[in-house]
């Protein structure tokens, strides 16, 4: 994908909605955003008290 293109559909890039080919493609950006559809992937750990605080004794 060249860089002039839109990340959404891959059309050309238009200057007003930089980066973006119009304002569809901007609003529908936003609203992934805006419904978390851009997440990163994490995995969750807890501990078995579940404090999160790392109960081992230091020696």
């Amino acid at each position: 994908m060249p860089a002039s293109a839109c990340p959404l559909c891959h059309k050309p890039v238009v200057a007003e909605f930089r980066p973006f080919c119009s304002q569809g493609c901007k609003d529908r950006d936003l609203l992934n955003w805006l419904g978390e559809a851009y997440r990163v992937p994490a995995r969750v750990e807890e501990d078995e008290d579940g404090s999160g605080l790392d109960s081992t004794p230091e020696a």
